[in-house]
């Protein structure tokens, strides 16, 4: 049976299965609230929902990977109650498909796009029209978020057209599945700059920030949440309401994201 037709017979133990590059952490129970997040969240989320439960909220499950693979899978029958995307347009495409509530529809939180180097790196860069970022990288390779599906990867390349500099760089990328790959590129020494999230950046000691990129390079970084429209667990609609409250937000606040919206 092709992987997308499964979708439509899993529920609790079996969606632990790991399919089509998604992986449910632990055994998903029927009655879990079933979250796909952007991969960029999930020190934030991790921590938010365990403050979650305790305080005696519903089981959440959280799948985590860029925001155009879970959309697809969402799409593709995939049994989400709750989806968090790191931009506006993979939303965007799934209220096109009518597959979330517009109703339930809110921007989250704000982040800030960086070109990260290797801790140890001796490297200075200011980010600019016209920074010599392809000369910058020698024999190496920019890592970053393949643009047409990480929402991570789409900013930095519009940045980067905007700067002038896409064109140099363009036959020195690394393109990674999601923004945490794009971090572990760089720490590991693999990449001698990639460009992620400000709030990934703080989450890695083996890389530093070399600069950000300015907020006229690319659109305003925005994670809108939706409930989907297949979602039927009661407790979704109160679970959205505490990430917007004031309670969950300074969980996100210490890993760097801005929380918008609804307080």
């Amino acid at each position: 049976m092709p992987v997308v037709s499964l979708w439509r017979f899993l529920r609790g133990p079996v969606a632990a299965l790991a399919l089509s590059g998604l992986l449910l952490p632990g055994l998903a129970r029927a009655d879990d609230i079933l979250v796909f997040a952007a991969a960029s969240l999930k020190n934030a989320l991790d921590d938010a929902d365990a403050a979650w439960v305790k305080k005696g909220g519903a089981h959440v499950a959280v799948s985590y990977l860029a925001s155009g693979p879970l959309a697809k899978q969402i799409e593709n029958d995939a049994p989400a109650d709750l989806f968090i995307s790191a931009d506006v347009d993979w939303m965007d495409y799934l209220q096109s498909k009518q597959l979330i509530r517009p109703d339930t529809r809110s921007d989250l939180l704000g982040n800030s796009l960086v070109l990260v180097a290797p801790a140890a790196s001796e490297l200075q860069l200011t980010i600019g029209q016209g920074f010599p970022l392809a000369a910058s990288l020698g024999d190496g390779r920019l890592a970053i978020g393949e643009p047409q599906s990480v929402p991570a990867g789409s900013y930095g390349k519009a940045a980067l057209e905007k700067l002038g500099v896409w064109a140099a760089v363009e036959p020195k990328l690394a393109r990674a599945e999601n923004v945490r790959a794009v971090l572990a590129l760089v720490s590991r020494g693999e990449a001698p700059l990639g460009i992620v999230y400000a709030t990934d950046a703080a989450s890695d000691p083996g890389v530093k920030i070399v600069g950000t990129f300015p907020e006229d390079s690319h659109k305003p970084i925005i994670y809108p949440v939706a409930i989907t429209k297949a979602s039927k667990q009661p407790d979704t609609a109160k679970y959205l309401a505490w990430l917007h409250s004031a309670e969950a937000a300074p969980f996100f606040e210490k890993q760097g994201f801005t929380p918008i919206g609804r307080h």
